[in-house]
């Protein structure tokens, strides 16, 4: 399995220094969740990656001609399109608009909105927004999905229906994903590898590996695992 690897990373806003000499390694087609503090340089990691902000140095090996797709904490759907033109509108111009509608409803299906296909964002819960979102990050032709903590305005029962439906549309199509939330849980519900950063300047204190297994709140590792990467938690 290749792996994505940034090596001797430095960058800094005025007189705060979030990464020096900073190394670390993501395996593509598996989903990479990031913990730390708030203010170590999480989001500044993840624009980087995406060439939004760029670094004062280093190397970034495996990025070049990669295809990004980006899930914000917002869903930032366009108000004046449907469910199906909001996913549809990533779509390459060179499609015909009746493939364009067909790789769209695909993808609304499999994030269960296929009944509210032709209603617009103002009419639906953060939840199907934020639903929308995944599917259309998932039906632009990426091949790397950075997700800023998608679920963190979401309750309990909606944020599992997002993870639940994340983890379906992954298992079909295994994009390298990399995740950056605050919540434990989400972070072993979703990743297969779990980073946990310190603060600034930022060093990786332990990397995680989650197996299939230990995916579920009811396997009897969860908790234990959930209590050690807590102890890791600044």
């Amino acid at each position: 399995m290749m792996n994505l690897q940034i090596k001797k990373l430095y960058k800094s806003f005025d007189d705060i220094i979030l990464f020096k000499d900073f190394d670390i390694d993501f395996s593509e087609h598996t989903i990479s969740c990031i913990l730390g503090p708030s203010g170590c340089g999480k989001t500044t990691l993840l624009n980087m990656i995406s060439n939004t902000t760029q670094p004062d140095s280093g190397n970034f090996m495996g990025f070049n001609d990669k295809i990004i797709s980006y899930i914000f904490q917002e869903p930032r759907l366009l108000p004046w399109k449907t469910v199906l033109e909001n996913i549809s509108f990533v779509l390459d111009d060179s499609l015909s608009k009746k493939e364009k509608d067909s790789i769209a409803l695909k993808y609304s299906q499999l994030v269960e909105l296929e009944k509210f296909n032709n209603y617009y964002p103002s009419k639906l819960s953060g939840g199907m927004k934020q639903r929308v979102a995944i599917a259309r990050a998932f039906s632009y032709p990426s091949d790397i999905i950075l997700m800023d903590e998608p679920l963190k305005a979401l309750d309990l029962r909606l944020k599992m229906n997002l993870i639940k439906a994340f983890r379906r549309l992954w298992q079909m199509d295994k994009r390298t994903v990399i995740f950056v939330t605050h919540d434990i849980d989400e972070a072993l519900l979703l990743g297969n590898d779990i980073y946990i950063f310190s603060k600034a300047p930022v060093e990786i204190k332990r990397k995680f590996v989650i197996t299939e297994k230990e995916r579920s709140l009811h396997a009897p590792s969860f908790l234990k695992l959930k209590n050690e990467i807590w102890e890791q938690m600044d």
